[in-house]
């Protein structure tokens, strides 16, 4: 579906949307898709992706992206936002997000968020800060030190300028430390100090907010079965047409889980093509079971979400109907 809004430029910061939308999580391969889908013809709603991935063109298939005919069923926003060269940050999701909330308020339609990637599920929840605009002087500079003096450098720098936000980055997270730096500087304030908004928390039972809670070995099989069928369907293929018609993608869309081993391989001079590609297919199952077990730490640390149990076989209007009763059970006084 086309989009309603453009991205334009950022606000001060973005306020919480929670009491302003259904959500639904869970970690990747968890079915959140085909519950939203259900649960928007339920109550006449509308989806709204968030998923870091998914506003990117063409990257379709590593995404999990919905259907042309999942889209015909239900309209789908905050898909094929720009092209994989550019760089998309949690602002520009926000503004968008806001833009569209507000329309489908004005039109008596649930928004309906169905996605997992951490930092947008958090700007959904608990508000966000932009923070100053990118300086690549700085940042560029600071890579420079990265380079020389290590990343256990970085942090120690970023201990002396923002203790608490040391503390909570993960200390790998060269990219996050940077920018955490960069809001100093810019603003002579801490970059924790801006973003206390993330602390105010909301009892569950006060949000719409639902996880779907997966017992690991099951959601790791699905998992498994996804990644299968992502190479059914002809991800390698996506992934050279991407370059093909790209060249170099943004950072960010270059490492998301599945298309950063592809390119990887895809750019060694000599793949052999059956065994390199299931080696990496097998690289790119097990980073996905990584990274949904990384999302299953992120939503704990939400006091917002309330967990649904599913099992196998996912009953997606079953679910739908459970969550739609706790809405209105919600509603009674």
């Amino acid at each position: 579906m086309t989009e309603r809004t453009n991205v334009k430029s950022e606000p001060t910061t973005f306020p919480p949307l929670v009491d302003r939308a259904i959500v639904i999580t869970g970690p990747t391969a968890s079915g959140k898709s085909s519950v939203a889908i259900e649960l928007a013809r339920i109550t006449g709603g509308e989806v709204l992706s968030l998923d870091s991935i998914a506003v990117y063109r063409d990257m379709d298939i590593g995404s999990a992206k919905p259907t042309r005919e999942d889209r015909q069923i239900v309209p789908h926003h905050l898909i094929d936002l720009v092209d994989p060269t550019d760089e998309f940050s949690v602002a520009c999701y926000l503004q968008s997000a806001h833009a569209i909330v507000d329309q489908l308020a004005a039109e008596g339609k649930p928004a309906i968020f169905v996605g997992g990637t951490p930092m947008f599920l958090k700007g959904v929840l608990r508000g966000f800060d932009p923070g100053p605009p990118a300086d690549q002087a700085f940042r560029q500079s600071v890579e420079q030190d990265v380079k020389q003096f290590g990343i256990p450098a970085l942090r120690k720098r970023l201990q002396q300028v923002d203790p608490l936000a040391a503390h909570r980055i993960d200390p790998g997270d060269v990219r996050r430390m940077i920018r955490a730096l960069e809001v100093a500087y810019h603003t002579g304030q801490p970059l924790s100090h801006r973003q206390l908004q993330f602390d105010e928390v909301r009892d569950a039972a006060d949000c719409n907010v639902f996880r779907l809670g997966w017992d690991r070995k099951q959601l790791h099989d699905r998992i498994n079965r996804r990644v299968d069928q992502m190479f059914a369907r002809g991800f390698v293929d996506e992934v050279r047409e991407l370059t093909a018609k790209y060249g170099n993608l943004s950072r960010t869309a270059a490492q998301a889980v599945g298309y950063r081993e592809l390119l990887e391989c895809l750019s060694q001079p000599s793949v052999s093509q059956e065994e390199d590609l299931e080696k990496t297919k097998q690289e790119i199952a097990a980073h996905t079971r990584q990274m949904a077990r990384r999302q299953e730490t992120w939503f704990r640390s939400f006091a917002e979400i309330r967990t649904v149990d599913v099992t196998e076989p996912l009953d997606s209007q079953a679910i739908a109907r459970q969550i739609h009763s706790q809405l209105v059970d919600a509603k009674r006084p």
